[in-house]
């Protein structure tokens, strides 16, 4: 199952998959199943970066709650750059 938004090529058919955005995804499922929260701070802020547009936001907006959850002090930034890409307000 990966994560990332599907694609398709113009015949329609699937883009195949990325091996770093395969491992990314996997890495993100394992850190749900263990409960990682400092590891799911880190893959949704990598994945936010590797994106853009709407999924940009969807995981930067993970990676922000998380972060808010947690009381880590990722959060500011994490929020900062969410305005930035404007998907919050300042």
């Amino acid at each position: 199952m990966s994560l990332a938004p599907e694609a398709w090529l113009p015949d329609g058919g699937p883009v195949p998959p990325d091996p770093a955005r395969a491992a990314l995804d996997a890495a993100l499922l394992t850190a749900h199943a263990m409960n990682d929260r400092d590891a799911l701070i880190r893959l949704y802020a990598e994945a936010a970066e590797i994106s853009d547009g709407t999924a940009a936001a969807f995981y930067l907006t993970h990676a922000f709650v998380f972060a808010l959850e947690a009381g880590d002090p990722r959060a500011p930034v994490l929020r900062a750059k969410l305005v930035e890409i404007g998907a919050d307000i300042p």
